[in-house]
């Protein structure tokens, strides 16, 4: 029989049950994740009044979190990349989950800022960690789709913000029973831990084949398949990788990739959470009351997942680089048009249409992002361009409030646009990997990455 690599089995799969608990163990967290991160747009527009807090204050708020995921995400693919994905997988989980819990009994913006920081920290490290999960485990026909809808698992947990930020956060003390409720990640963490595996590739990368044997034979178990028994002790790679550092993500081919996906990640992440976090105060600054901002908010927000269903979708039919560029022109547009609504229907509509473009646009840029990498920085890789993106969503809730006061929302809304509009310039310099196995990423590594 041919003897088959353990990329080669994990290509050749199905979907199969053990896919769908990967994705939807993963997703439920990466929903919790959403949910903390939408309802600071609320509790910040909550806060506000109740605080007396100006736009300032407010904006550091927010941006504590995100220099927290800054932090996070470019140490935690790098741990990743030495203990596995499982585990800082479940640790950051834990953490963010602790800290937004903590946040509900806080009585001064000082403490809050703190707390938001080590939110952002677990919450940077989670994300890029399990986009390249899931695309380890994913057969490469199908690679794509399912990191989007890994990703779709995020407009869940946004939704699910808009109905606590709707329903609990107008009550007394609403804002603080939001900060509870987002602890739930603290417990999920424990389920992670226990109930996934490791990612086979990365252990047969490191050298542990057997392990990773075992796990891709329940997998080949649940598709019915017959595993080769010669493939028992062969590599899922092109051989056993060393621990691989930042440089590597210049080296070997990578510099072009690396540098164009830095760009798109700085502009993505400036233009939607400077937008998305803002959207709910800034239709309180236009005259809506509390209750209709959050209202429209939650409408706007329900528009992500057609988004991420239509992303899914094309993304095994156009590619990664077509589909990524056309949902951020799309998002471009959708911006000028939101920054020029006055009347109901038009912040309904163009809100929804920035919604909608603006997240599809997202699940193709996590789609894309580990599998440019070679097993032994991917993670590496994706934390890397997470933290440029978190580094420019640092800046976006403090520019938000400056530019409004300057030129309104037309100016604001201006800059985001010019913002998508580079940032799918820069998706075409990405290399396409549509159907392709990750062990052709492995084989053309960086000899440097590699023993």
């Amino acid at each position: 029989m041919v003897n088959m690599t353990i990329s080669d089995r994990l290509d050749r799969l199905p979907f199969t049950r053990m896919h769908a608990r990967v994705v939807g163990g993963s997703g439920i967290g990466w929903a919790l994740d959403a949910m903390d991160v939408g309802l600071i747009s609320f509790i910040i527009a909550s806060l506000t009044a109740q605080w007396q807090l100006d736009g300032a204050t407010a904006g550091w708020i927010a941006s504590a979190g995100f220099i927290g995921m800054a932090v996070g995400a470019s140490v935690g693919g790098l741990i990743a990349d030495r203990i596995g994905r499982r585990q800082v997988f479940a640790i950051t989980l834990l953490i963010y989950g602790i800290a937004t819990g903590a946040s509900a009994l806080v009585t001064g913006v000082g403490l809050l800022i703190v707390l938001r920081f080590l939110v952002g920290l677990g919450l940077g490290s989670e994300l890029p960690v399990a986009s390249t999960y899931v695309s380890e485990f994913a057969p490469a026909r199908i690679r794509g789709r399912l990191v989007v809808v890994l990703e779709a698992f995020w407009a869940v947990g946004w939704t699910a913000s808009a109905l606590i930020g709707y329903f609990v956060v107008p009550l007394e003390n609403g804002w603080r029973w939001a900060f509870a409720i987002g602890a739930l990640p603290a417990i999920y963490a424990l389920v992670v831990r226990w109930a996934l595996p490791e990612s086979p590739r990365w252990l047969a990368a490191r050298g542990r084949v057997d392990e990773a044997d075992r796990i891709v034979r329940r997998f080949e178990r649940d598709a019915r398949l017959v595993p080769d028994e010669s493939s028992a002790s062969s590599g899922g790679t092109s051989g056993p990788q060393s621990r691989g550092g930042f440089a590597d993500l210049f080296r070997g081919g990578l510099a072009g990739r690396t540098v164009s996906l830095w760009l798109v990640w700085a502009f993505v992440n400036f233009s939607y959470y400077g937008a998305f976090i803002w959207i709910p105060s800034i239709l309180v600054a236009q005259g809506f009351d509390l209750v209709r901002s959050f209202g429209y908010t939650l409408i706007i927000t329900l528009a992500q997942l057609p988004g991420y269903a239509a992303a899914a979708w094309l993304i095994e039919v156009w590619g990664r680089r077509a589909t990524l560029s056309t949902f951020l022109v799309g998002s471009a547009a959708s911006a000028m048009l939101f920054g020029t609504a006055g009347e109901v229907w038009q912040i309904l509509l163009f809100g929804s249409l920035l919604s909608f473009f603006n997240l599809g646009a997202w699940g193709a840029l996590y789609a894309v992002s580990p599998e440019l990498y070679p097993t032994s920085v991917r993670a590496t890789g994706a934390g890397a361009a997470a933290t440029v993106g978190r580094l420019a969503s640092i800046v976006a809730p403090l520019f938000t409030p400056w530019a409004l006061a300057l030129g309104g929302a037309g100016l604001v809304f201006t800059v985001f646009a010019v913002c998508f509009a580079i940032a799918a310039l820069a998706a075409w310099g990405l290399s396409d990997l549509k159907g392709r196995s990750l062990a052709e990423v492995d084989a053309a590594a960086p000899s440097a990455a590699r023993r």
